[in-house]
């Protein structure tokens, strides 16, 4: 898939939820005021949302913001002190275990088995699922199906992890940080991988700490923070709501000598930059150049998820 039609496909399927399309499709999923208390803590504290069938819901949040909490609920894994979590509309139990697949973080598998061997350890696992040949197609491990798994690069793992994850022809397929540590291509393959998935009607949760990957994947994501929902929608809706001006970026190098007359954001990268908020491009490049500051390195940015994630939580992104 090209990379470059990544965000123009994104935008369309976002319009859909914007315009309502997306609301007559019944949830699969349903969180109503889940809590999970500790004694010294509220790790999540009141939270309520819904998951429609066939589409990415995104669960953003930084370290200690509940997320994982609430996932880990939504898995069955840890027990709510309060609230309720409905599959298809009734208590989550037994049906759910057998409809949904789970991609953990990390996954400790068997010593010394292939890929294929590893597949087919996990599909015994289960009364019936998908075949095999359908398995290695879905996530392409057909190349390295008789190396042993503990010889894989990162990306061909996180492809056969998600092919154990989909073994059984789960209706929701929960995905835990799937692309950390991946370099950009292998990223951009595994979004394609989530996108082949997802248009075979099937729910997708995600938790990320990749903001560019939440937007492009994500039909609706929900910010948390200190146990609660602090934001919640599709992306591009929450972008529109809380942004109606654009970025300046401008190397460090040429925007310091005039850096006490100009409101900005200094960014200490390898190359440091300054940014400027605004939302008159104009108005701002023209105080610019009367100031005598070089463009040449001059760009112009849209907001990002990013920006609204630290707009939101006053954090900056950790892995």
């Amino acid at each position: 898939m090209d990379a470059a039609m990544v965000p123009a496909l994104k935008t369309v399927a976002q319009a859909g939820v914007v315009g309502g399309r997306l609301d007559a499709v019944p949830p699969i999923l349903e969180v109503r005021d889940l809590k999970k208390h500790y004694p010294s803590v509220k790790a999540v504290d009141g939270v309520s949302f819904s998951v429609r069938t066939g589409s990415c819901f995104g669960l953003l949040g930084p370290n200690g913001a509940g997320k994982t909490t609430t996932i880990e609920m939504m898995e069955g894994i840890l027990a709510p002190s309060a609230g309720a979590i409905l599959y298809k509309g009734e208590p989550q139990g037994l049906r759910f275990r057998a409809e949904a697949g789970i991609q953990f973080q990390s996954t400790a598998l068997q010593d010394f088995l292939t890929v294929r061997e590893q597949l087919r350890l996990f599909q015994h696992l289960y009364p019936h699922g998908l075949p095999l040949a359908e398995i290695v197609e879905t996530c392409r491990l057909e190349s390295y199906l008789d190396r042993d798994a503990s010889k894989l690069s990162g990306g061909q793992r996180q492809r056969m992890l998600l092919g154990i994850a989909l073994i059984n022809d789960p209706d929701v397929v929960f995905l835990d940080e799937p692309t950390t540590g991946l370099d950009p291509q292998a990223r951009l393959n595994f979004w394609e991988l989530v996108n082949r998935i997802k248009a075979r009607n099937k729910t997708i949760l995600l938790t990320t700490h990749y903001m560019e990957e939440a937007y492009n994947l994500c039909d609706e994501i929900a910010i948390m923070d200190h146990g609660r929902i602090i934001a919640h929608g599709a992306p591009a809706a929450l972008l529109a709501h809380h942004f109606q001006d654009v970025v300046i970026e401008l190397p460090w190098a040429d925007f310091a000598p005039v850096a006490a007359q100009v409101a900005h954001r200094k960014l200490d990268k390898v190359q440091p930059v300054a940014e400027i908020v605004t939302r008159d491009v104009n108005a701002a490049l023209d105080e610019l150049l009367q100031l005598g500051v070089s463009l040449r390195g001059l760009q112009v940015r849209s907001r990002t998820l990013e920006d609204l994630f630290l707009e939101l939580t006053g954090k900056a992104l950790r892995a």
